[in-house]
């Protein structure tokens, strides 16, 4: 009998060590899963509000897990932010502030780049190796795009790598996983018909099950959903068949990637399941920047992230704001949401002080630990967050800086030192910029802005001494067409709204904006002025100017050169019953020789709450 009863005493001791359901002791250090998806916007969920993408397993994560609603990328485009992430630096303290290895300096651009970092700092104390030093096994599976040969994840700590090099796109979506006699780091097998993203899912579930018995970091990093876009055919079938029109979401491609994504989130949340490690381990969910909402190779603008403004490559919340979820059963509350706004560069400190470790050197830390955040305990905020990108993106960004103070965001144009003021509390969607209004706080900010900028190192842009304005040639037929993406667009709210729902010059809300493009005529003569314009019911009767002015200067190509108003014609709005309700309209006739010209469309007033959308103005040789 004592026999027995001394027999359950040390089961019920044993108990006393071990997490329920659990294999492990409850003092072991907990296992980290970071999925870091590219180019995944905010709005391109389900728990964040769409209805086209469908995501069960991510909006699981969000009813079982913590769901933050400000969650921002370090940087607009992705190598900034995966730096950020490894070291727990800003990307302008490492001066790695764009996509590697970066987009050149070209003459249509009024300011160089800064020389950048090509890869992370040589024997930088990333997470990968401070988690290794703390007895973690660590993976890479993925995306790294931080560098190549001599300086990939086995160089930063990782004890494994599967896909990771210098590339920012994969090779293939579909095996073989290769192009040319490159291949990627350990695909050189594949199954014929193989989609990346269920193979990259199929090594992290192996590297789970390796790993169960010590404490491991899996850092899954997909390719999905970034360009080029490419999904299975039945899942693109699939959302062919649900598209609604006039949605703001309507991308089948793209939404098979999304869903195929989430399959991959539910697999990897399975095996924690089935390996019974799902009390032991957080699992992180985000995005390295915003959804790209413009046009970049086939099959784009993949996504919208309306009503966010904007996107990938812009320090609109659009091109910042992303998804972020964390889940851990029994230490963060199921169904939290946390608004206060964080970055991607505080997972390094929160995983190191979960892990019961610190980053050791001499490195300046611009990471502040979530930990009392995911378990509901008070604490403070860091007051301000910062962002620095001294680069022209790909996808129409320009180089600025931005800071956040509370509900209060400042961005400022470097091209120029302009600044735009917004209160995130009252108008989160960035409509309408109170920098006028407000100076005293915008001086302010911006005064924290260059002080943040100087304490960091960062880098500005210099002059560009091949700088030239590019005009709009004239086709073959005569014609000049003057596109909306293609302006320049000089104001507060006035922007480009691309497609696919949009591709119009619109949020004319202040009379003062307004927009110009430059054009070449190789052969003169009389052109007819034709405007294609749309205006919401109501909102007819604005009075606007189309000036064509040329320079003064013999040398047109000359930016310096005096310019002169050549000829102006007016017109009146019509109201076409909606913004998107495009006619074109015929407004009279300009004669123009050779050269170089820029052409302008100025509101003289405003009667309605927008002066109208304008799609494009077209000259066109007017016969004899």
């Amino acid at each position: 009998m004592n026999k027995i009863f001394l027999l359950c005493c040390a089961f019920l001791g044993l108990g006393l060590t071990m997490t329920a359901g659990a294999s492990r002791p409850v003092n072991e250090k907990p296992n980290f899963v970071f999925i870091l998806m590219d180019d995944l916007g905010w709005a391109d969920v389900g728990c964040n509000g769409s209805t086209f993408y469908q995501t069960p397993n991510i909006d699981r994560m969000a009813r079982e897990g913590m769901r933050f609603t400000q969650a921002c990328a370090a940087g607009p485009v992705c190598s900034p932010t995966r730096a950020a992430l490894m070291t727990g630096q800003h990307p302008a303290r490492l001066r790695l502030t764009d996509w590697l290895p970066g987009r050149p300096d070209r003459p249509d651009q009024k300011l160089a780049r800064p020389d950048i970092a090509t890869n992370l700092p040589a024997g930088a104390m990333t997470l990968a190796r401070a988690l290794k030093e703390a007895g973690y096994a660590t993976a890479h599976v993925g995306k790294w795009h931080l560098g190549g040969a001599g300086a990939g994840p086995l160089q930063a700590g990782f004890d494994l790598n599967i896909a990771g090099d210098h590339t920012g796109t994969p090779l293939s979506y579909f095996a073989p996983f290769a192009r040319g006699r490159n291949v990627m780091p350990e695909l050189e097998r594949s199954e014929p018909g193989e989609y990346l993203t269920d193979r990259l899912t199929s090594e992290a579930e192996k590297f789970i099950e390796a790993s169960r018995e010590k404490p491991f970091f899996l850092y899954l990093a997909h390719y999905a959903v970034h360009t080029p876009l490419t999904a299975k055919s039945n899942l693109v079938a699939k959302y062919r068949a649900l598209i609604k029109a006039g949605a703001t979401q309507t991308n089948a491609l793209y939404a098979a990637m999304v869903e195929s994504m989430d399959e991959s989130v539910g697999r990897v949340l399975r095996k924690l399941e089935e390996l019974k490690l799902t009390d032991r381990t957080l699992v992180v969910f985000t995005s390295d920047n915003g959804g790209l909402s413009t046009r970049e190779g086939a099959g784009t603008p993949a996504t919208s992230n309306a009503p966010l403004r904007a996107g990938k490559g812009h320090l609109y919340e659009g091109g910042l704001r992303v998804p972020m979820i964390a889940r851990w059963p029994g230490v963060v509350k199921a169904g939290a949401v946390e608004p206060r706004p964080v970055l991607t560069t505080d997972w390094f400190a929160t995983l190191l002080d979960l892990a019961g470790t610190s980053a050791q050197g001499d490195a300046k830390l611009d990471s502040a630990s979530l930990v009392s955040l995911l378990k509901r305990e008070a604490t403070p905020r860091p007051e301000r967050l910062f962002w620095h990108y001294p680069h022209y993106s790909n996808q129409g960004g320009k180089p600025g800086g931005a800071v956040r103070e509370g509900d209060w965001k400042l961005i400022e144009f470097y091209e120029s030192g302009y600044l735009e003021l917004f209160n995130l509390r009252d108008d989160p969607f960035e409509t309408n910029s109170v920098a006028g209004a407000q100076s005293q706080k915008a001086n302010e900010l911006a005064k924290r802005l260059a002080d943040w900028r100087k304490a960091a190192g960062a880098q500005m842009m210099t002059t560009n001494a091949s700088y030239e304005i590019v005009a709009i040639p004239q086709s073959a037929d005569g014609a000049i067409t003057l596109h909306a993406r293609e302006a320049t667009i000089h104001g507060v709210n006035l922007r480009y709204e691309p497609p696919a729902n949009k591709n119009t010059v619109g949020y004319w809300t202040k009379r003062e904006d307004w927009v110009s493009w430059d054009f070449a005529v190789t052969k003169a003569g009389k052109f007819r002025v034709e405007v294609l314009q749309g205006c919401g019911k109501g909102s007819g009767g604005s009075e606007v100017e189309v000036a064509v002015e040329g320079s003064k200067a013999k040398a047109q190509s000359s930016r310096e050169a005096q310019m002169e108003k050549l000829q102006s014609l007016k017109f009146t709005v019509q109201d076409t019953g909606h913004f998107q309700n495009f006619v074109s309209r015929q407004i009279g006739e300009v004669q123009l020789p050779a050269g170089r010209f820029t052409l302008s469309v100025k509101p003289q007033t405003k009667p309605g709450v927008a002066v109208m959308d304008l799609r494009q103005v077209t000259l066109k040789p007017a016969s004899n």
